[in-house]
């Protein structure tokens, strides 16, 4: 039986990385991604903020001041606000804008994708939906985090005190492609207070339970044929080559001193 393009996945299974390879293997999948969607799932080791794109020094000062020793700082190519990614499972998908999920108006596309990671969490008891127009008590004012600022398509369920903001999501798109990666709080995190997780505590194993669950419902409901496999050789050099920007001073600088290399394309 024949299997038509869209059908065909690459799976970049979990894997753990620093924070200027993990953005920059994403930046390679947008670029270099190929005929076929993407499907990664990572870590950070060590743990990082990720600052959005547009995001200004003041914005992210006191998530900066509080960050643990060791923990790194880069800059996304995405826009909203910080992440620390310390108790969360990242996912990125990267794939032609002409794809089923991405087709039509972006915010659909933010439904759909939150749709699929939804019925994963389902798996492990979290009623998870779509925001709407609900008030959210994870939202915080002045913190400059992602998780305490939402969005109507943003996935939500209950937190510590009530409905909270559970994950977060951002695409870039350029050139015919687009790519879109989300976290999803695993469990609490001191430096993002009030926010859905999906345990109360730590799990050793629970991201790469939750990685496998995502797995099985875009095979169910996407009827998805995933191939596993590693970066390819071209994507793993520009990864490389790159890697070493993200967190750069240059990168780091506020977006109006021109950080942005000469030829890369604005921010959706």
């Amino acid at each position: 039986m024949s299997t038509s393009p869209e059908s065909c996945w690459r799976l970049l299974p979990l894997c753990a990385a620093t924070a200027g390879w993990n953005m920059a293997l994403d930046e390679a999948l947008l670029a270099l991604g190929g005929e076929h969607a993407v499907l990664r799932f990572y870590t950070f080791e060590p743990p990082a903020l990720s600052l959005g794109y547009f995001q200004g020094e003041f914005e992210t000062a006191a998530a900066r001041a509080a960050l643990p020793e060791g923990h790194g700082v880069v800059r996304r190519f995405t826009g909203g606000g910080a992440i620390h990614h310390a108790a969360e499972l990242t996912f990125s998908i990267a794939a032609p804008l002409d794809h089923p999920l991405y087709r039509g108006a972006v915010a659909a596309s933010y439904e759909r994708v939150h749709g699929l990671v939804a019925a994963a969490l389902r798996e492990f008891g979290v009623d998870a939906t779509v925001r709407g127009a609900r008030a959210l008590a994870s939202e915080r004012a002045g913190t400059g985090m992602c998780f305490h600022h939402s969005s109507s398509v943003d996935l939500v369920w209950a937190g510590p005190v009530g409905l909270a903001k559970g994950v977060g999501s951002a695409q870039r798109r350029r050139a015919g492609r687009v790519l879109h990666h989300g976290s999803i709080k695993l469990w609490p995190d001191a430096l993002e207070p009030g926010v859905a997780t999906l345990a109360p505590a730590a799990e050793p194993d629970l991201a790469a339970e939750l990685a496998a669950a995502c797995v099985r419902v875009f095979e169910r409901d996407l009827g998805a044929r995933f191939e596993s496999s590693g970066a390819s050789t071209a994507e793993a050099a520009l990864a490389a080559s790159r890697a070493a920007w993200f967190g750069s001073a240059a990168n780091l600088a506020p977006v109006r001193l021109g950080r942005e290399p000469e030829g890369s394309a604005p921010a959706s």
